[in-house]
């Protein structure tokens, strides 16, 4: 991200972040071992993670502050339960487990955009 961007930008750049890390989190959920377990946590990652991304979407096509400051709360509670998934994984996988490569990195970004999303909800509290 630029040091400056205008809102328009910031919008396209955080749809495209949502969008690059769903498709990574996809990616990694189709190499997870078949177990039951993997299943489970495979399906309700893929939802929590596509469902972060959409919400954002929406929210930025939102009819009123109160209604991107609800919409935003939806995808902060998104983001928080692909962080909890991935986490979960984490300590099914612990290192140097072969799957924690492709995993920690998606732990970062899990939790970078979920620091993100609660500080545009706090924002939208102050206002």
């Amino acid at each position: 991200m630029t040091e400056r961007m205008t809102k328009e930008e910031f919008k396209k750049w955080l749809k495209a972040r949502t969008r690059t890390f769903a498709v990574q989190v996809f990616k990694f959920v189709d190499e997870l071992p078949r177990s039951t377990s993997s299943q489970v946590i495979s399906y309700q990652l893929a939802k929590a993670v596509s469902s972060m991304g959409a919400n954002y979407r929406e929210a930025t096509r939102a009819e009123s502050g109160a209604d991107f400051a609800h919409k935003i709360g939806i995808v902060e509670k998104e983001a928080d339960e692909t962080l909890f998934w991935l986490e979960v994984l984490a300590d099914l996988y612990p290192p140097p487990h072969k799957l924690r490569m492709a995993l920690d990195p998606l732990l970062n970004e899990s939790d970078e955009l979920l620091r993100l999303f609660i500080s545009i909800h706090k924002g939208c509290k102050k206002n």
